[in-house]
């Protein structure tokens, strides 16, 4: 049953590709994609820029993972420390890295000073370079900070 396995392919290669049942060689094909490892990506949550009014609204930090799937980002992370409850999670894009960009996908936060920011996201094939150029971010905002609170670069 080997050699009708291997007829189909390169003989020593037949045992890794072929199953036999029945005496007949059947052949695996993984479907488009599953091949693929995810991508694995690092957030560090910091204040975003401010000036010397902002220091008593403006507090926290926290950190996220995001996985690349496909078109699909998957983000779950934490914060801590914030003066006001957060209001909102975005994800951004930004035209370079560490640049403000614009509000891609709304994310879900824990709505406290502590808590969590989680979410998934079906990026278009622009978003997955960009996401790969490290130009995506996360921001939570807050009820002290309604522009932004914390901020992070989604980065290999």
């Amino acid at each position: 049953m080997r050699a009708s396995c291997a007829g189909a392919l390169n003989e020593d290669k037949a045992d890794d590709v072929c199953r036999r049942a029945d005496g007949r060689c059947l052949l695996w094909f993984a479907p488009p994609g599953a091949a693929q490892n995810p991508e694995r990506f690092k957030v560090r949550l910091t204040t975003v820029p401010m000036d010397g009014g902002m220091r008593g609204t403006v507090a926290g930090s926290g950190s996220a993972t995001a996985t690349l799937g496909g078109s699909t980002l998957s983000i779950s992370g934490t914060f801590e420390g914030l003066k006001s409850p957060a209001t909102a999670a975005t994800l951004h894009s930004g035209v370079a890295r560490g640049v403000r960009g614009v509000s891609v996908a709304e994310l879900v936060v824990s709505k406290a000073v502590r808590g969590t920011v989680t979410g998934s996201v079906m990026l278009t094939p622009d978003q997955v370079k960009g996401l790969r150029e490290g130009r995506l971010y996360l921001e939570v905002a807050s009820e002290k900070a309604p522009d932004g609170n914390l901020w992070g670069w989604i980065l290999k």
